[in-house]
Formats: C-alpha cells, structure tokens, sequence
C-alpha cells in the first residue's frame, strides 16, 4: 500500500461527502468555499515524524527477583509477535519503570509522557501484579476510566494480548454501554478483577440499582485509572473530580490508588515547578494528595553520536547543512559517518517494542 496513495484516496471521498450536502446560492460565497476546500482547508498536510527513543529502565526479570512483581507476570508480559505468539519478555522503559516501583509503595501518581511511549502498561502492569499477588475473583480491584468509548475497546484489546480472553488468573471486562442485556448481566454476576469503563457510565453504576452487584464488589477498590487526564477540564473537570469523591465513598476504598496518565508536560517554568502545578491540579481532580516527585515524565535517549564541541568538521556542517563545508573534503567513510551523525538515523538499537 501506498500511503500517500490512500491519504489522497480518503480525502477525496470526504470531499465528495462534504460537497453533497454544500448548496450555496450565492455564487461568491460558492466560489470562496470551493477554492478554500480545494487548497485542503477541512483537512492537514501530510505529517512526517520521529519517534523519540527512551531511556530503557529495569528490566521484568530483575523487577521480579527484587519481589516488585509476582513470578507469573513473566508469563504475562511478553513481547506479542504478528502471528500473536508470545516471544521473549518485555523490556521496560525507565518512565515504566518508576511507575511500576510507585505503585508498589501505594501511592498516587501520573504519568506524563508523550505518543507511542507506552503509558497503558504504567497501569497495567500494576493492577495486574496486584491481582496476581493477592487472587483473582475477590472483586473489582480497579477501574480504568476512558474518556471515549474507542479508547476502552482498544486497551481491552491490549489486555486480550497479554492475557488472553479467558484467564483464570486476571480478568477483565468491558462496561461502557456498547454491551446488550446479557453481556451486562454476565459481568454483574461475576465482577471482573479489571473493569474498563468511561466516566458517564462510572456515575450510573453509582447510581443505578441494576448495578448495585457491581457498587458492592468493588469494596474496598484498590486501582482508579483516569486515562487521558487532560481531557477532564472546566466544568467537566469538575464533574469527574466529584465523581472521584463518590467512588472513593461508595467503594469504602480507603487505600485506593489514583493513577492519571497525560500528554507530556507543556507548561511553563522549571521541570520542578511544572510537576509542582501537575501535582497541584491532580490532587485537586483526585481529592488525595499526589507528590511532585510521582510526576512522572519521560527520559529521552540520544539517537546520534554526540560530537565535541571543537570538531571543525561538525561545526562547518552545522554552518552548511546538508552538505560538507566547500572547504573540507568529506569522502567515503568519514563522509557516511558525518553524515549519519547529523541526519537523525538511530546508531543504537531501541527496547523492545511496547
């Protein structure tokens, strides 16, 4: 597949969708409207990117000699091949690695970092540990809240990777109003250890009496995941932090854990002073106190040779990018490596795939 090909396929069939339903008497405002449709006002340019590399942190073999994790979750988490075999076991980043240990301790935390660095197993990893150690089947042991329902439809698809749909160790289940009467009753009747759900139907699960199978086996709830945690903002913000306070009540959870996980940090200031204020709106939307220091943010790894600061050959093609400096003579291996060092290609090889 072409991918260019098929960007300039989808945007001519929603061109013609748009433009069906477009009837503009007025021949000017027409002319204005088509001219701007056809210079791609209702659509972006193409967007070409890198994905930053990550500082790997430890590695789920000597997470669990140390006792952070259960032994089982070295059947668990593992690297998922095309073919959906398991292959060897996963290798954590150092941002996954901070949440998984403060988590262990108990305590609240978020997770800040940026596309593709996966923040699901920052969470996931956790709660199923949690499970793992203390048993299946004792109830509702967290709730992971997603903002849209396509978000819960696509981490229920993760976890299906990693535990399969059936495991007798860890289960999960999905509750978002997509499901008919009977999937509903089946996870009433026996409440998953995981419960994936959005924040309109966390407050009819509260409030309804079908639910109430739900409301008393998640006592004593352990794990309330807010995914996407910059979405909640003004007056919806305000409903989902009193929403927050009634799960805490409801559910008796008094060791629940909050877990928020964000875009990465943008505002301005100092790196402390930024965890500061995340730290300050978190505990505001949690209604528990969460520590600047589980602001956790991502820790990037160069891709490229650093070169010192006195290499004329670097600083005359910093002065002339894209090609050697007229005069300085870079030919065959000297040339490929100079080159390499400033176009961006990776000369390490990154973690496994998260």
């Amino acid at each position: 597949m072409n991918i260019f090909d098929f960007r300039q396929k989808l945007i001519d069939d929603y061109s013609s969708y748009i433009s069906s339903f477009i009837n503009i008497r007025d021949e000017r405002i027409q002319n204005t409207v088509g001219t701007a449709m056809r210079a791609g006002a209702l659509w972006p340019d193409s967007l070409i990117q890198l994905n930053p590399l990550f500082e790997a942190g430890d590695t789920l073999e000597g997470l669990i000699a140390e006792k952070v994790l259960h032994p089982e979750c070295r059947n668990t988490f593992r690297v998922v091949n095309k073919d959906g075999a398991k292959g060897g076991p996963l290798s954590f980043y150092r941002h996954q690695t901070e949440a998984i240990r403060t988590a262990e301790k108990g305590e609240n935390y978020i997770l800040t970092t940026g596309t593709g660095s996966g923040k699901s197993l920052s969470y996931i990893v956790p709660i199923v540990n949690h499970v793992l150690k203390s048993g299946s089947g004792k109830g509702l042991k967290a709730i992971i809240v997603y903002p849209m329902n396509a978000l819960a439809n696509s981490q229920r698809g993760e976890l299906e990777k990693f535990l399969g749909k059936d495991n007798p160790l860890v289960t999960f289940g999905r509750y978002t109003g997509q499901e008919d009467d009977e999937e509903r009753e089946k996870l009433c009747q026996r409440p998953p250890d995981i419960l994936l759900t959005n924040y309109v139907m966390l407050e009819l699960i509260l409030t309804r009496k079908d639910e109430i199978r739900l409301v008393n086996a998640a006592k004593g709830l352990r794990f309330l995941v807010l995914d996407e945690l910059h979405t909640y903002r003004g007056r919806q913000g305000a409903d989902v932090a009193m929403l927050v306070r009634r799960v805490r009540n409801r559910f008796a959870a008094d060791k629940l854990q909050c877990v928020g996980t964000s875009a990465t940090i943008s505002s301005g200031g100092s790196l402390i002073d930024q965890k500061k204020e995340v730290a300050r709106v978190a505990t505001l939307l949690f209604g528990s106190t969460v520590k600047p220091e589980n602001i956790i943010g991502e820790t990037l790894r160069r891709a490229t040779r650093e070169p010192e600061a006195d290499e004329a050959k670097f600083a005359a093609q910093v002065r002339y990018p894209g090609s050697c400096a007229p005069n300085l003579r870079c030919t065959g291996a000297k040339r490929t490596s100079a080159h390499r060092s400033l176009s961006g290609i990776a000369t390490e090889g990154r973690p496994r795939d998260r």
